[in-house]
């Protein structure tokens, strides 16, 4: 930390070199490296690289496995969550106990949130998405335990607490993360936290192989995420890795079609669809966007929307923009007077995190939300809640707010006439500050869906405007999924 006049402190800009090394990629020819080249055969080289592409399709099976891991447990705990909530709820309307179904959400989300903050206390590396460390380990630097074994469990099993406590905090960034610790401790043949599993086969545990093996596996972890074998290579080639080559390129994609080979298998199985059906092909589903009358003869926008999506999207940008601005100093903030501190500090402000945002979800629905008519029906799941409401109604907020960020998003792109102006403009400004406060808080988070969520209200938030306005010329439902859509992305890239 820096001091400067009138007394202001910032923080410095130079990393503690103590904390850090760097990562030998080099190869270093010298003489008993070359007797190594001359003594090994044909057959022992393409032994070699049979077991790389082995341990590179293993890379992408194991990070499927816990890509299903952690959406099987985050529903699980999820669903559990509000059937609680709903019961209570339903058995206490008629008595008017309303601190009851509060004191019952306060705990679920507070204990979670406790949970998910004891393991980044164990194990910080392990707080955050892990994309900023995993890109320093791709360009050489050593973050200290960035890659270990308790660092992959502290981080899956933390992120599922964190998204089933109620923050507004997304799962694909850590899978990234998992993904890239997967690829570099597959290939060692050994362990650090378990010494006993060990096998004799030290042909990749050099610096340099390592980082190939972590890309693969960072590639795997978007893939696993987003359904895309192709995007996730691209990520790690454009975004996380500054060395490259043709074969990695190959191996990457491998490794990324087995990540989503295998979280569509299993994820097909378990959510019902059948075993080998392959309808879930990542971990974001945003429903079908189709005409409502089964045809293809409506528009999905025209070109007098552009105006109004370039208008969105620059009004996205600066949203997205302001939101990295306030996190900065959140996070300046938080060095200097959080994690300056001991540890318990840290749990202690995720947990407060987990407390307002749980009040806000609670109390806003009652007080500021509107009770709408059900809706005939939905070819994209129907997830509205009645929270308070009368029979045949529902609340719209509580709808956005008592149910996961992806059913969310999906509210908002495709049930007409569901929200109200008033409704959606409350959910974005409350989600939009909450979702800044949370990330950057000591567990384990990802910003990925937070930030399509609350584009996605601000943009339904336009399409209910205009369609108030008279401005529909096209099926109602195309208009607010394209103008969520458009705002969603708009931020994400800000």
């Amino acid at each position: 930390m820096e001091l400067h006049a009138g007394g202001h402190s910032h923080v410095s800009s130079k990393l503690p070199s103590k904390d850090y090394e760097s990562l030998d990629y080099d190869v270093c020819y010298n003489k008993p490296f070359s007797r190594m080249l001359a003594s090994r055969d044909k057959k022992s080289l393409w032994g070699q690289e049979v077991v790389r592409w082995l341990v590179t399709g293993a890379i992408g099976i194991l990070t499927g496995v816990v890509a299903v891991f952690i959406d099987y447990f985050v529903k699980l705990l999820t669903k559990w969550k509000f059937e609680t909530i709903d019961k209570s709820l339903v058995e206490c309307t008629p008595a008017g106990c309303l601190a009851i179904p509060l004191l019952i959400l306060m705990t679920i989300n507070g204990v979670f949130c406790l949970v998910a903050g004891i393991l980044c206390a164990i194990e910080p590396v392990a707080a955050g998405s892990g994309i900023p460390e995993i890109k320093c380990y791709l360009n050489g630097v050593k973050v200290p335990h960035v890659v270990r074994l308790k660092t992959l469990v502290c981080k899956a099993v933390g992120v599922l607490f964190s998204v089933a406590g109620g923050l507004f905090v997304g799962k694909e960034g850590p899978m990234i993360h998992s993904g890239a610790i997967i690829g570099a401790g597959v290939p060692q043949f050994q362990s650090i936290a378990f010494k006993k599993i060990k096998f004799d086969f030290p042909y990749f545990r050099t610096d340099r192989e390592k980082r190939d093996f972590v890309s693969g596996g960072a590639a795997a972890g978007v893939a696993a995420a987003f359904g895309a074998p192709i995007g996730g290579v691209l990520f790690s080639l454009e975004e996380g890795s500054s060395f490259w080559n043709q074969g990695l390129t190959w191996r990457s994609f491998f490794c990324s079609m087995a990540s989503t080979f295998t979280l569509n298998f299993l994820l097909s199985g378990i959510n019902g669809y059948g075993w080998g059906a392959f309808n879930q092909p990542g971990l974001l589903n945003f429903g079908v966007f189709s005409c409502s009358t089964g045809t293809e003869e409506c528009n999905l926008w025209n070109i007098q929307d552009l105006l109004i999506f370039i208008a969105m999207g620059f009004v996205g940008g600066l949203l997205g923009a302001w939101f990295n601005a306030l996190n900065k100093h959140l996070t300046v903030h938080r060095i200097l007077h959080v994690y300056s501190r001991a540890k318990h500090v840290r749990i202690l402000e995720a947990v407060l995190v987990g407390f307002i945002t749980t009040s806000v979800a609670f109390f806003g629905p009652i007080y500021l939300a509107r009770c709408k008519t059900l809706p005939v029906g939905s070819t994209n799941g129907n997830d509205t809640k009645p929270y308070f409401c009368q029979d045949g109604q529902y609340n719209d907020m509580a709808t956005l707010f008592f149910t996961s960020q992806e059913s969310a998003i999906r509210q908002l792109f495709h049930l007409d006439g569901a929200f109200s102006l008033t409704s959606l403009g409350i959910f974005f400004i409350c989600f939009y500050f909450l979702a800044c406060w949370t990330y950057g808080a000591s567990v384990p988070s990802g910003l990925f869906v937070p930030c399509l969520l609350c584009g996605a209200a601000y943009g339904r938030f336009v399409g209910e405007l205009c369609r108030m306005l008279g401005y529909q010329h096209t099926y109602h439902g195309h208009i607010c999924a394209d103008r969520s859509r458009i705002p969603s992305w708009a931020e994400l890239c800000a």
